[in-house]
């Protein structure tokens, strides 16, 4: 099929999903909320020390860390689709003044996202991410318990490590967070409706044969996904900040990275991988108001796992860990409890 035949597909189906993400209601829109985060720092974690890892194929992976080298526990971080290490600014004040040095955080920006550098299409793919991961955990926190917490693709990830290297889990990895989150892919619930259209289709067929086409018509590209994402971010009326943050990390995510990822957002599956994340304690959490992965996701991530913590938080669009903050804080620790308790030699250090 011609690129002249896509580029009409394309400028006839703009007009559908324009109308289609009419129907997503824009919670943000309206009365502005009371600005809580007037002097907040959204981007104090890129002044955290930096250091690159480079994976197996050549791509180098920005990561930031906070917290001592010698902090009994790591916690690594891990972000979703079009966002980057920002996304998790709440929980890296709160880890900062809550555990002090017992807990190292450490953050990176996923392939294609924020700092790092970005790969061809064949390797944008949750199985390609969970080895990014794997490369990280190896290179940052090559000893020590980690607990490694993942919001969205971000989840997806930690699930795929699960899959190829269940060694590290019980032994290394004692615990994870997994947040708004999935195994299996979204090509039947949630913004997988909105994936079976003609534009991606165009979009995916332009990735692969013309880039430069793609770059040129990358406002024809956000018109498909961005305001789906965008639309699903929050459920309840939140700060303008909040709100410039989250569109900026959307925005700034490359048009090819938000191609590339979609085929595997679509059609991946690690469910057999969840047998051996059930050998640590497990944090399931989403909004119950996420218009990209239901809660009934969650629930049903849930019921494979033993030992694990549900927390349906009310009202919560896509970006939970920043829309309600202190409820994920309290769940993570929460989890971090769990994973001293159970999986470091029995200590158990108190919450301050």
């Amino acid at each position: 099929m011609s690129l002249v035949y896509r580029m009409g597909l394309l400028g006839a189906s703009l007009a559908t999903l324009a109308s289609s993400a009419g129907l997503y209601a824009v919670k943000t829109a309206g009365a502005p909320a009371h600005e809580i985060y007037q002097n907040e720092d959204f981007d104090e974690i890129l002044r955290l020390p930096r250091r690159t890892v480079t994976t197996e194929d050549g791509v180098p992976l920005v990561v930031r860390e906070s917290g001592s080298a010698l902090a009994p526990l790591t916690v690594v971080f891990v972000h979703g689709y079009c966002l980057r290490m920002q996304s998790w600014h709440m929980q890296y004040r709160h880890l900062r003044e809550q555990w002090g040095r017992d807990v190292r955080a450490v953050f990176y920006d996923q392939r294609g996202h924020g700092e790092s550098g970005f790969s061809g299409a064949e390797k944008c793919t949750i199985a390609q991410l969970g080895r990014d991961l794997g490369r990280v955990i190896d290179e940052v926190a090559p000893t020590g318990p980690v607990v490694v917490v993942g919001h969205s693709m971000g989840g997806m990830t930690a699930i795929a490590l699960a899959s190829q290297r269940p060694d590290l889990f019980g032994e290394r990895i004692v615990g994870a967070g997994l947040l708004a989150t999935t195994a299996a892919g979204l090509s039947k619930t949630g913004i997988g409706r909105n994936l079976e259209n003609p534009v991606i289709d165009a979009f995916r067929y332009a990735a692969r044969t013309a880039p430069g086409f793609v770059q040129f018509a990358r406002g024809a590209a956000r018109a498909v996904v961005t305001p789906i994402l965008r639309a699903a971010s929050y459920g309840t009326v939140v700060s303008p900040r909040l709100v410039k943050l989250s569109d900026r990390m959307l925005d700034e995510t490359s048009v090819l990275t938000i191609v590339n990822f979609l085929r595997t957002l679509e059609l991946h599956d690690e469910s057999a991988a969840l047998p051996v994340l059930g050998t640590v304690p497990v944090l399931v959490l989403s909004g119950d108001a996420d218009m990209v992965i239901p809660y009934a996701s969650s629930e049903a991530l849930a019921e494979e796992l033993p030992d694990v913590e549900l927390k349906r938080v009310r009202g919560a669009g896509h970006l939970v860990q920043l829309e309600f903050p202190e409820v994920v804080d309290r769940a993570l620790d929460r989890l971090i409890q769990r994973s001293f308790t159970q999986g470091v030699n029995g200590r158990q250090i108190a919450i301050g």
